[in-house]
């Protein structure tokens, strides 16, 4: 009986049918991408699709992105252990939405730039443009490699489908098709893979609210449950989520993800005009809305089915990211090649974060690093490199970065040493403290994990422990600042310390090598 624990289903053939598909599909969007621009090979086609792309079809390129199958899988548990506050994250994304289109966008896209990192030379210093580039591909490196890997284990628990082949598959088809289709083939594939995680969400609510009498129950039963109590205006930034470290610290660390973050900006100004990047952006807003939307009723209807039946506690499952696979294997194996739709979902997120991150990195490694040091190359073979690396870049610094984009834009004072310390700064406090936090996590007292039971299961296999940790002075304090707020720490770190370093040598600078912006009155 559905919701009262023990094992489950595992995959079935026609699961494995449509979950080809889907890999085959995304392959060939690629192959049809590479023919229909066989004739157009250069750099600003394979990395901009020729700066003709709508605002539409970039809009749910943006959105998938950074809809990774972490977040598929991550999303629901959220609201199946936490509750709706996640659903406030709706005010970050319009926030975000505005201040990039309106501030950001109009900067890259007249800079007529391929690399968001290019405007940190034009700034700064060319210095200053390695070490952001560098630290962008780190981070996307390591984002990358978690977001292939750890949706890949959940799913294997759970279904049964084979870890390594999976992993090698989705490698192997992210670099098939950004290879031969560049960032068209990318943003193409990403719409099949926006609508496949939409109709991924859609499945599970559905037969959620067939199987527990309509939405209205799921609904009450969220309400009982004390899912639904999403508005906390407590202060406190060391608690995980309230509404003011999601309206605060959510819109900052969402603004440097779109903002700055290459595989977003190179998306936007891939757009053939202005006003259909700054689109892009507003029509991103809502998909981010109905992504949310749908992952959080598809965590409320997970509760509602297993409110008297925690699979964790009874031993079902051995981490609540399983829990998703979990239900969908629960009430979906008896739809032949449905519970293979929801893993298709799962990794068309995956598929879609991983050949953004390859795209980007390509074209960060080619502008920033390459480029600058071989200004000879002709177009050819600026195409076959960009090719060549796209088969060799395989997979808390955003703040930072946020902070000296902001440096540069908003205040005339700060130079590139200024720049360099505050970034410096700003990385080593977020590193340290988002370190600690994964050393020492929060504890049930600042993430407020709501209350599960076993009452209804058949038989309870779980064991019932704790194990006591000696925790440092700053656990409870220090690593237990909100994650939404690394962000917003880092960036703020980096724009006090630049503006106080430069202030301190920009004399000295203006002496030496008389920059623009020593021609300030001030100087």
């Amino acid at each position: 009986m559905v919701g009262t624990g023990g094992p489950v289903a595992t995959f079935s053939v026609w699961d494995y049918v449509v979950f080809a598909g889907t890999i085959i599909g995304a392959a060939g969007i690629g192959l049809f991408q590479a023919i229909r621009t066989r004739k157009e090979s250069s750099s600003e086609e394979f990395l901009l699709g020729g700066r003709q792309m709508s605002a539409v079809p970039v809009a749910m390129s943006l959105t998938a992105s950074f809809m990774s199958g972490i977040t598929v899988i991550g999303t629901p548990t959220e609201a199946y252990r936490f509750g709706a506050a996640f659903w406030l994250f709706g005010f970050a994304y319009a926030i975000m939405s505005a201040i990039t289109a309106e501030i950001f966008v109009p900067l890259f896209y007249r800079l007529g730039i391929t690399s968001a990192y290019e405007y940190l030379e034009l700034r700064f210093s060319q210095p200053v443009r390695i070490i952001g580039t560098s630290m962008y591909i780190i981070q996307t490196a390591l984002y990358t490699g978690l977001v292939i890997y750890a949706p890949a284990l959940a799913l294997n628990q759970i279904t049964g489908l084979d870890l390594w082949g999976v992993l090698v598959a989705t490698g192997a088809v992210c670099i098939l098709y950004c290879t031969l289709g560049g960032l068209k083939a990318v943003i193409w594939t990403d719409v099949m893979q926006m609508v496949i995680m939409l109709a991924g969400f859609l499945a599970v609510i559905a037969r959620g609210a067939v199987l527990q009498g309509g939405l209205g129950k799921i609904w009450e039963d969220a309400g009982q449950g004390g899912r639904l109590e999403a508005f906390d205006f407590d202060p406190d930034p060391l608690k995980r989520h309230t509404f003011w470290t999601i309206v605060i610290g959510g819109s900052v660390m969402w603004v440097s993800i779109y903002s700055i973050n290459q595989s977003q900006v190179q998306r936007y100004i891939s757009c053939k005009t202005l006003g259909h990047a700054k689109m892009s952006l507003y029509v991103n807003m809502v998909g981010l809305w109905l992504t949310v939307s749908l992952a959080m009723l598809s965590g409320l209807t997970m509760y509602s089915i297993y409110k008297k039946c925690d699979p964790l506690l009874n031993g079902d499952i051995t981490t609540y990211d399983q829990l998703l696979p979990y239900l969908v294997m629960d009430i979906l194996a008896d739809y032949p090649g449905i519970p293979g739709l929801f893993v298709a979902a799962a990794y068309s997120g995956t598929l879609s974060t991983v050949s953004s991150s390859i795209n980007a990195l390509v074209a960060v490694t080619m502008e920033d690093l390459i480029a600058p040091v071989f200004k000879h190359l002709t177009q050819k073979q600026t195409s076959w490199l960009n090719m060549g690396l796209t088969l060799s870049v395989f997979g808390m610094i955003s703040g930072p970065l946020l902070g000296l984009y902001l440096l540069g834009m908003f205040f005339r004072t700060p130079n590139s040493i200024g720049g360099l310390v505050g970034m410096v700064v700003g990385l080593v406090l977020t590193l340290w403290v988002g370190i600690g936090a994964q050393v020492y996590p929060p504890t049930a007292e600042k993430t407020n994990p709501l209350p599960v039971s076993t009452a209804g299961c058949n038989n309870t296999m779980g064991e019932d422990y704790t194990t006591a940790t000696v925790r440092p002075p700053l656990a409870d304090s220090w690593y237990s600042l909100s994650y939404l707020y690394f962000s917003l720490l880092g960036t703020l770190i980096t724009v006090v310390t630049g503006l106080l370093v430069s202030m301190a040598t920009v004399k000295k600078i203006c002496r030496s090598r008389k920059p623009l912006y020593c021609q300030h009155p001030n100087n």
